[in-house]
């Protein structure tokens, strides 16, 4: 199976595990991190079938959307076997997973490729679809959508995550992107205050 193969058929595992979701996290949100993981690896001149497949399968395992992520990642793996990946392969896709999420901290990648997959998934946090997956990951785990002391909001999630991913991004070409969706974010917020 070549690499092309190999990709669509990841897309297709991807499809079956998040087709469903209203949290934000669903197929879509997969498939515009990958083309953005693409699109950098080959910008900054990564291992862009590492990076794409990485992008794809980046949420699979993530305790914030599976009950047994331990069992998720390991039928990810023998999935990825399956499909002729080696072993480094399988391997480097996992180091590239366990480093993407927010919620790690400060904790920068080590490789070149995490780094790319944590921006685009960044990037994907961002902008019109970054406010918009807010509102739906808000919505399906019944926050309120502002309050002025309440800080249990969606708004918030501007100040807490959205707002500071434009100073995080590691790559030249993340960081041109991230300009005009942080500014889109800052415009937003302000005429959100002015229509509250």
């Amino acid at each position: 199976m070549n690499k092309t193969d190999q990709l669509e058929t990841i897309r297709d595992y991807v499809f079956t595990l998040f087709r469903e979701d209203e949290t934000g996290h669903d197929f879509f949100h997969m498939r515009r991190v990958a083309r953005i993981a693409r699109r950098i690896a080959e910008a900054e001149q990564a291992d862009v079938f590492l990076c794409e497949a990485a992008a794809w399968l980046h949420d699979v395992g993530d305790t914030k959307l599976f009950p047994n992520p331990n069992e998720t990642v390991e039928k990810m793996n023998n999935f990825l076997a399956s499909i002729s990946l080696n072993e480094d392969q399988v391997h480097a896709i996992n180091h590239i997973i366990s480093g993407v999420s927010f919620s790690k901290g400060d904790a920068i990648p080590d490789t070149l490729e995490g780094r790319i997959v944590q921006d685009a998934d960044r990037l994907d946090a961002i902008g019109a679809i970054g406010i918009a997956r807010t509102f739906a990951y808000g919505g399906a785990n019944k926050q309120l959508l502002y309050h002025p002391t309440n800080k249990s909001n969606s708004i918030q999630h501007f100040y807490d995550k959205l707002l500071k991913l434009k100073d995080l991004m590691h790559t030249e070409t993340a960081r041109a992107l991230a300009k005009e969706r942080h500014q889109y974010m800052e415009a937003f917020l302000k005429q959100f205050y002015q229509e509250w």
